[in-house]
Parts: structure tokens; sequence; C-alpha cells
């Protein structure tokens, strides 16, 4: 159970990180057009505007509230706010806006399973990374949960420690996470793991900061005319 817990949380981070990042850097060099989002309003419009800016919004507060909740050194913060209500603010902001992700989210999943149209385009690797988008998700709202039976703010800064000792490559981090609840490591293991697919899936256009994606205006699609042929002229 040590050596599995080593793997994961020690020795897995470096791996998924590192994938991460050179992967990256290989595909926008030998593959940068296929350095998108893949877009599928083109097929479709329907649920698309809502879908898309309420699964961003939602993603991009709760991916900037992790790095920096998880990143900011306790005596930074403890200036500011208690450790017991920082776990708080972190639930309220993390459940409001996870809940306007996964409603965003249920949205482009029921586009890409039951529209036809993108469908018959589509393939089984992004039906299977909004799975895993879903999953993530969902183990996320569910440790808002699991943090009501600890409001003191323990394990969220037992889970800060885990990741700033990983980024200062120092010894000792798993061992911070194996007496957690079972839902945060598989949140973590997760998590870590869509860092790992990043590179060989459309996820790999989050370098390229989407953004524009909350005011980006409709795909235009212009109809051919018809030609008229009214023959030869005198």
């Amino acid at each position: 159970m040590n050596f599995i817990n080593e793997l994961l949380f020690q020795i897995y981070p470096y791996v998924a990180l590192s994938v991460f990042f050179i992967g990256s850097l290989v595909r926008f060099d030998h593959s940068m057009y296929t350095w998108r989002s893949g877009s599928s309003q083109l097929l479709s419009s329907r649920g698309m505007r809502i879908g898309s800016n309420m699964f961003h919004v939602g993603i991009l507060v709760v991916l900037g509230g992790h790095i920096v909740g998880l990143l900011t050194p306790h005596s930074i913060y403890t200036i500011f706010i208690s450790q017991e209500h920082k776990q708080l603010m972190a639930m309220v902001v993390g459940g409001t806006f996870g809940v306007i992700c996964l409603i965003g989210m249920c949205i482009l999943m029921w586009r890409h399973l039951f529209n036809p149209r993108i469908r018959a385009t589509d393939n089984w690797r992004n039906v299977l990374l909004l799975a895993l988008l879903m999953a993530q998700l969902l183990l996320g709202l569910y440790t808002i949960v699991q943090s009501t039976h600890h409001m003191d703010g323990s394990v969220m800064t037992a889970l800060a420690d885990w990741a700033q000792r990983l980024i200062t490559f120092r010894p000792g981090a798993a061992e911070l996470v194996a007496p957690v609840h079972w839902v945060y490591k598989a949140h973590i293991v997760l998590g870590l793991t869509l860092f790992l697919v990043t590179p060989f899936t459309r996820l790999v256009h989050i370098w390229s900061i989407p953004l524009s994606y909350l005011w980006r205006p409709y795909q235009v699609v212009r109809r051919r005319q018809r030609t008229l042929n009214y023959g030869p002229r005198d």
C-alpha cells in the first residue's frame, strides 16, 4: 500500500506533468494545425452558446481556485484569512462554479450523445474525454460534501503542503495524502491523468488561454448563391 501511495502521489505527478509540458511542445512543433478546440458549432448551434460558456466560466474559476489554493504558502494567506475561513470560501466558490460547470457539461454531453449531426462526425476520444471531465467534476463536487466533516481546514492544508512539496522537489509529499479520504485521492489521480492525456486530445487548446470563448461571435455560414444563366449576350 505504501508503494502504491508513493507511486500515485510522489512519482505519477512528475510523469503526468512532464508528458503535459513536453508532449504539448512536441505537438505544437509537429502538428500545429491540430492545435484547436474542435468546435461543433458549425454542425449545430443549439445549446452551444450557453453550454460552452457555462462550462468554460465554471472550469476557469475552479481551476484558478485550485492553483491559488494549493500553491499559495500558508504564511501568506493567513495574513488575510484564517484556515477555517479559507476552506469555507473554497467550498462556496468551488461549489457555485462547479455547479455552473456541471450544467454546461451536461448540455455539451447531450449534444455529443444525442445530436445526430454531431454524433455522425464525432469520435470515441471526444466522448471519452467528456466522460473523464464529468467524472472529475463530480468527484470535485463530492469533495465539498466530504469537507463538511472537517471544517477546520486540516485536509485542505495537507493537500496544499502536498502540492507545494512537489513543485519544490521535496520528499515526503505522498505521506501527506495517505490519511485523507479516498475521494480526494481519486480527484488528484484523475486530475493528473487529464494533464497526462492533454497533449493527445483537444484539451491542448487550453494553452491558448481560451478566454475568448466568453465573447466569441457565432460562426457565420453563408449559403452559396445559385448562379443564373441568362444565355449568351448579343
